[in-house]
């Protein structure tokens, strides 16, 4: 199943390092950054996890969990882990999924059907698209998506600021320009006309062009 921005997030049980979930369920009411690794003890994969595990008191701030996966068994993840901490100065306290079988990687797009039902013999190579990070809202649905090489390290802080722009245009009716920050002005999208713009923001707005109009960040 091909996975596009605003699919459902595929549903799923697993045995993780804090013990079974259904994806769903552990979900709740939260937003959610899904991120996936191609093997245990691989290096890039190792600072992306310790640098995570040391960014996780912001994302609770944003009332968001992270949750890792892997293609190995999740005693693999356990004594992976103590090498992140010793290597990275941050003890991993998020959950990682365990998929020996590859069903989640499967679901998620990121392996193809025939690549099998084991991650036994599996180097890293062969898992090489298994590098993907979902932002996923309260609602289940798909927000955002990335998908990064295994030679290059992902960008966390600009996973954060992603999903602050999601999180904020989840709630108004607005988009953020290139290089947005929390905090600075956004864009009226042209969805909304300049009457309806006029009711939501009484003190106005800078039109650009008639098509890009800029206004303060809502603040509630």
């Amino acid at each position: 199943m091909s996975l596009r921005i605003n699919s459902e997030a595929p549903n799923f049980t697993a045995e993780t390092t804090q013990g079974p979930i259904s994806f769903h369920d552990w979900i709740g009411e939260s937003w959610v950054i899904l991120f996936s690794h191609p093997k245990d003890f691989t290096p890039v994969c190792t600072t992306e996890l310790g640098y995570m595990a040391g960014l996780k008191p912001e994302f609770d701030k944003r009332n968001t969990k992270i949750i890792g996966l892997s293609v190995d068994p999740i005693d693999n993840h356990a004594r992976w882990a103590k090498d992140i901490e010793e290597t990275q100065g941050h003890a991993v306290t998020y959950p990682m999924i365990g998929d020996p079988e590859l069903k989640v990687a499967m679901a998620y797009d990121m392996l193809p059907e025939g690549a099998g039902t084991s991650s036994e013999g599996r180097t890293a190579a062969d898992n090489a698209t298994v590098r993907s990070v979902f932002v996923i809202g309260p609602d289940k649905k798909i927000k955002a998506m990335l998908t990064y090489p295994m030679s290059t390290g992902r960008n966390f802080d600009e996973v954060l600021r992603l999903l602050e722009s999601c999180q904020l245009t989840a709630k108004h009716a607005v988009a953020t320009p290139v290089n947005w920050k929390p905090g600075q002005d956004v864009i009226i999208p042209t969805s909304v006309s300049d009457e309806q713009a006029r009711a939501k923001y009484p003190g106005g707005w800078t039109t650009v062009k008639p098509y890009l109009r800029v206004v303060a960040q809502p603040k509630d």
